[in-house]
């Protein structure tokens, strides 16, 4: 038998992945390869970070404090190689509707009590149950924030003016933007369409060149040469700052910390597995292993020195992650270098920022969107079982019409309960009398492992039943019926258990009171192969000698039983 796995150190779980880079040798090409990606990855990330700050209701240099001071630490700190830290589209909903019911003050307050309940529950090690979310849960919900980032740009798309505030909610938002459809601006439909065009014709033909950046210059530049009557954001938000500002700590009174305590969770959980989903992806894409708590921990850091410094939301961001490993990062210091690249062009060009039409910024984010919905994952979801499609479908319309945490604790819940009513199915029991084993050819298995058939002589007074599966509270119930058919006569009961992977409490009880039952009759029971864990759970549950004698293999327990029932015979 092996040994069990050592626990892992301290130094294993919450090193950063830049002290293991550093550790294994950099050199000068290293660096130069770190540098060409981090520069990649902050032209990519430039618009993105503007255009999302926008979309949910703050000025568009809130997002480049997000991308720097948060990607800086998620990097600098962080359990994977390759993650890139910044504003992300998944976060437009929920950091939308803070802003509007608690304002910019409740939105710092919420994301820098999120950075403490991240680092709290990567230094409690949760971070592995956050990889239990089930998968049509994940695509469900990223669909349905897709549907409504969207919707959230279709005011900017087509340049329409409101009566007054646009709705939050989806339906009536959409019944607003269609009374104000005869307020279309053409200028901005052209401006939006030019720059969703130049996008997806790079991704065609140009697939490396960075093209949400060449979309953004292009519409600035033509707006700014044909003096387009739009918006920009130097109309509407007079520009942004060309430095970042002093670092202050928001309002952390218990009145307010309790205002913004259910936001804060909201932030926490989504965080978290948008985090971690792209450490995922990064893992995949390069063949490495994330640092999961570690991550964790890195994440609530840069939520903590993005709200210091006036910024919204960090997580890691999946598209500019892949991003980041498809430009040949070799670590951690490309994602530090894409902060710095971000704050040199802050310094440098921000008035040249004043230029950028509103309408391109949504037509960025509706190109977002669209891939975002992840269409290929969810018909195939939709096809592979009628409870995936349940969850997927649950997820992702609770997200559009409801709450996102709603929507993913749902989904979450529907998906544990399909687990278990598929695991509950997949468990078999077999139960007779086959103590005379028949005869086998010599190449047969010579391990002490018995097949379970009704072939040979029969033995009256001993009976077996033999468990597949994990035997969980969700089985236990098929377990009691089938031990309660092995009948009253036989003296000696035979239970196999080498099967059986998973016991829990549940399941140690049925065969407790089977163990009890049968004492009452004077018959004697055997457990055959159960496994460390599964003795140990019956122990604890009172299975053990005299009520029940444990035989590593089946073979033994059934030598133990046939003189039983021999001495009983007699």
């Amino acid at each position: 038998m092996s040994a069990p796995a050592a626990r892992p150190t301290f130094a294993a779980l919450y090193t950063p992945k830049l002290v293991t880079v550093l550790r294994e040798g950099y050199d000068l090409a290293g660096l130069k390869a770190d540098a060409l990606a981090g520069l990649t990855v902050a032209i990519v990330a430039l618009p993105l970070s503007m255009a999302i700050a926008i979309a949910s209701g703050v000025g568009p240099e809130r997002g480049l404090y997000t991308a720097i001071v948060g990607g800086f630490l998620v990097s600098l700190l962080g359990g994977s190689r390759f993650q890139i830290g910044g504003p992300a589209g998944a976060f437009i909903v929920l950091v939308a509707a803070t802003v509007a019911q608690h304002g910019v003050d409740g939105l710092l307050i919420a994301t820098f009590l999120s950075g403490l309940m991240l680092m709290a529950v990567g230094w409690l090690r949760f971070g592995i149950f956050v990889k239990f979310i089930p998968y049509p849960v994940t695509v469900g919900f990223t669909a349905g924030i897709a549907v409504i980032i969207l919707a959230s740009q279709l005011k900017d798309l087509l340049g329409l003016t409101l009566g007054g505030p646009e709705p939050g909610e989806l339906v009536p938002k959409l019944v607003a933007l269609g009374g104000a459809l005869p307020s279309l601006n053409a200028a901005a439909v052209s401006q939006a369409l030019l720059a969703i065009f130049v996008i997806f014709a790079c991704r065609k033909w140009r697939p490396h060149w960075p093209a949400y950046l060449i979309a953004v210059a292009a519409t600035a530049a033509v707006c700014a040469l044909l003096a387009l009557p739009v918006e920009t954001i130097g109309s509407r938000f007079g520009g942004i700052p060309g430095s970042l500002p002093a670092p202050h700590l928001p309002d952390l009174s218990p009145a307010r910390v309790m205002e913004m305590l259910p936001a804060a969770v909201s932030f926490t959980l989504l965080g978290a597995i948008e985090s971690l989903l792209s450490a995922v992806v990064a893992d995949s894409m390069s063949g490495g292993r994330h640092r999961s708590n570690c991550e964790l921990v890195a994440q609530g850091a840069a939520n903590v020195g993005s709200a210091l410094f006036g910024g919204i939301c960090v997580t890691g961001t999946i598209a500019r992650t892949a991003t980041n490993v498809r430009a040949g990062a070799r670590g951690p210091v490309a994602g530090m270098l894409h902060a710095l690249f971000l704050l040199t062009f802050m310094l440098v060009a921000a008035p040249l920022a004043s230029y950028i039409p509103l309408a391109a910024l949504a037509g960025v984010l509706a190109t977002v969107a669209w891939t975002m919905m992840a269409r290929d994952q969810m018909m195939t979801l939709l096809r592979a079982s009628r409870g995936d499609a349940l969850v997927l479908a649950v997820t992702f319309l609770l997200v559009i019409f409801r709450d996102l945490s709603l929507g993913i604790l749902v989904g979450f819940s529907l998906g544990a309960l399909l687990f278990l009513h598929r695991m509950a199915q997949a468990i078999e029991v077999e139960g007779g009398s086959p103590m005379i084993e028949p005869d086998r050819a010599d190449s047969d298995r010579e391990d002490g492992h018995v097949p379970f058939a009704k072939a040979g002589p029969v033995d009256r007074d001993v009976a077996v039943c033999r468990i597949s599966g994990a035997f969980f509270f969700g089985a236990a119930g098929a377990v009691s019926a089938a031990l309660d058919r092995l009948g009253e006569t036989p003296r000696v009961y035979v239970i196999d258990l080498s099967d059986v992977p998973v016991l829990d409490s549940t399941g140690a009880t049925t065969i407790e009171a089977f163990a009890r039952k049968i004492a009452r009759r004077h018959a004697q029971l055997y457990i055959a192969g159960a496994r460390p864990a599964v003795r140990h759970i019956l122990h604890s549950h009172g299975v053990r000698p005299p009520a029940a004698r444990f035989r590593a293999k089946l073979a033994d327990a059934l030598a133990a039983a046939r003189k039983v029932g021999e001495v009983a015979a007699d």
